[in-house]
């Protein structure tokens, strides 16, 4: 099973963070092989297996890791002891203090970003589209862990992972303008007659205005249509595929 691990927030002995390929699953094409969605057209068995083999591979319980059914939205979720996998709550963030439960974001093109809070052991899991930079949903989500735990958007550890970068995600003129209306120009690109988008400098350019420092910034280089054989893309894969995740996890601090 090949991961991509959080090199900036796994430097913290408490904490597990790690973004999945397509690779070390059991789906069947088009959802080989680790596809962990169930929303996909993917048999329900071969999720449940490939969600065993990833949380035995991060040790971990599956049973306790809380997924979202994601809508491009600016929702952010508080994990309650109420919720579980079987029933995921509907957003397009997490945030929780709670050890030993896994918070996974799911994606195919749209950039997967994990937060952590070392200060006070908190952790979050974002989905960020177009839709969901554009609605400053990774702010927001900064702003909810302030309030529940005391995060200072100073102190916490952010990656983006694999995403669909501005060499391969073209848009049309609505959506540009869209894009500037909303002050981020700087993430178009224009390449003839045809307009690029990049949504991670939508969101980098949204985490420095937060005062997130840089070098707290990290960013997967990969662009999942240029590498579509290492991991999903619903541009690439016209439409029809399966998800990656990035899956963060507390540890309990020692006593």
């Amino acid at each position: 099973m090949n991961l991509l691990p959080c090199e900036n927030i796994n430097e913290y002995p408490y904490v597990t963070a790690h973004f999945t390929t397509r690779e070390g699953g059991v789906s069947q094409s088009p959802y080989g092989t680790l596809n962990l969605a169930f929303h996909v057209g993917d048999t329900e068995e071969d999720v449940v297996e490939n969600h065993r083999l990833l949380g035995e591979k991060l040790n971990y319980n599956p049973r306790r890791l809380i997924h979202m059914r994601q809508i491009h939205s600016d929702i952010v979720t508080v994990v309650s002891s109420t919720m579980n996998f079987e029933s995921p709550p509907q957003c397009d963030a997490l945030i929780t203090n709670r050890v030993n439960v896994p918070l996974m974001v799911m994606s195919a093109d749209c950039t997967p970003v994990l937060i952590y809070d070392p200060k006070n052991h908190a952790i979050g899991a974002v989905h960020a589209g177009r839709a969901g930079a554009l609605k400053s949903i990774v702010p927001k989500t900064l702003h909810a862990m302030e309030k529940h735990f005391g995060t200072s958007p100073e102190e916490v550890l952010i990656t983006l992972g694999p995403s669909i970068h501005g060499c391969c995600y073209e848009i049309n003129e609505t959506i540009a303008d869209d894009v500037k209306e909303k002050g981020y120009e700087n993430a178009l690109l224009h390449q003839k007659e045809k307009v690029y988008l990049d949504v991670n400098t939508i969101l980098y350019l949204q985490l420095r205005a937060m005062r997130v420092s840089s070098r707290c910034i990290e960013s997967a280089s990969h662009c999942t249509s240029c590498h579509n054989g290492d991991y999903f893309s619903y541009r690439a894969d016209h439409q029809r595929t399966g998800r990656i995740a990035g899956v963060i996890v507390l540890r309990s601090l020692p006593a």
